[in-house]
């Protein structure tokens, strides 16, 4: 019998610093969620990346972290093109077919194409990007790479190995020194929410940075700080024509816009609409745009920018194919500015997953 309601797995949690993140996001969405079209499935991944299909919604979203205590351990069985999810305590009796996934992971073996790999294996509908566009997405030097590439204007940035760091910490120094003009940041290539993210003004101050950020990933980026600028950061929706946001302005409650200050507290303050020129604010949107087609998005990003007070010119600092999804998370504040409320715009997602998906089922793979 066909089901009225199309079913959503939403999962989250992850191995990744950015698991608590990730639960909260989930939490989000899984409340706005319009339950008269979807059927929500919760499939939590524990931090050591264990599966869990909740055996009650509100147990396993309680917490700040996913735990085996309100979930059944599953797996995905990827021969079944419709995502059928196993129990592995019963083989195969206590499967799910799922429509689409909504994978709200956010960094590493979640944001970086691990999971949309093991996805598209399952040849399932997703929400967000796919594998190339997430793992570029999610790696700095990469993306910094297309980006130039693309002719979009940054930053300038060096990367540096930490095998390199860790065998030649004074050659590296003097390289920063030399390369870059004080202060930077440092940060890890593939990692976000400003987790091990410094600010360096001094060669006293780098290396405790690069030590910290030397925690989180095997490459380290160290870049030359946006010294008087606005932190501006449009939204992105879409997928072969996406439609950009209005450009909204983070004023940070710390010294930069940090974990804390994303998802923690409330200390920042969200300026809607930016205060830049309306031409900036139309540049702004086109080179998000540009940003979303250049490394090869779909769905959704949040594409975050530096615009210099003097004289407005604009950097581009990232995009994020995966935003949060939290109560004060910039991506879905920006879509209710524009006047997309959230439960609207987790239905469109979902809705450009499939459609995403039965765009994909066109490719030939067989002669």
């Amino acid at each position: 019998m066909e089901r009225d309601r199309i079913r959503v797995a939403v999962l989250f949690g992850g191995r990744s610093c950015e698991h608590e993140v990730s639960v909260i996001s989930a939490r989000s969405v899984v409340a706005a969620i319009p339950r008269d079209k979807y059927e929500v499935v919760l499939i939590g991944i524990s931090k050591d990346g264990r599966w869990y299909l909740a055996d009650d919604e509100s147990s396993m979203l309680a917490g700040s972290t996913v735990t085996g205590d309100a979930g059944t351990a599953v797996t995905l069985d990827c021969c079944d093109v419709h995502g059928m999810l196993c129990s592995r305590e019963s083989g195969h009796g206590a499967g799910r077919q799922v429509d689409v996934f909504f994978p709200l992971l956010h960094g590493p073996y979640g944001e970086d194409g691990t999971v949309q790999g093991l996805l598209e294996l399952a040849n399932v509908a997703y929400v967000g990007a796919g594998v190339t566009g997430s793992a570029v997405g999610m790696d700095k030097q990469l993306a910094r790479r297309v980006f130039q590439a693309a002719n979009l204007p940054q930053l300038k940035h060096v990367v540096i190995r930490r095998s390199r760091w860790e065998d030649q910490r004074a050659a590296v120094l003097d390289m920063v020194e030399n390369r870059l003009t004080f202060p930077v940041f440092v940060k890890p290539a593939c990692m976000g929410s400003s987790i091990g993210v410094g600010k360096a003004r001094t060669r006293l101050e780098l290396e405790p940075a690069m030590d910290d950020a030397a925690q989180y990933d095997v490459k380290i980026m160290v870049e030359e700080a946006a010294e008087n600028c606005r932190e501006v950061e449009v939204s992105i929706l879409g997928n072969e024509a996406p439609q950009a946001s209005v450009p909204g302005e983070i004023v940070p409650g710390h010294e930069f816009y940090d974990y804390q200050a994303k998802y923690v507290d409330d200390s920042s303050q969200l300026v809607v609409p930016a205060r830049i020129t309306p031409e900036t604010a139309t540049r702004i949107q086109k080179l998000a745009i540009a940003a979303f087609h250049a490394v090869d998005a779909a769905g959704l990003s949040r594409v975050d920018f530096f615009v210099r007070k003097t004289d407005e010119f604009v950097y581009l600092n990232e995009i994020n194919t995966m935003p949060g999804f939290t109560p004060i998370s910039m991506y879905p504040k920006l879509w209710q500015a524009s006047g997309i409320g959230y439960a609207d715009l987790v239905d469109r997602l979902i809705g450009l997953a499939m459609e995403r998906w039965r765009e994909t089922q066109r490719k030939r793979i067989v002669l």
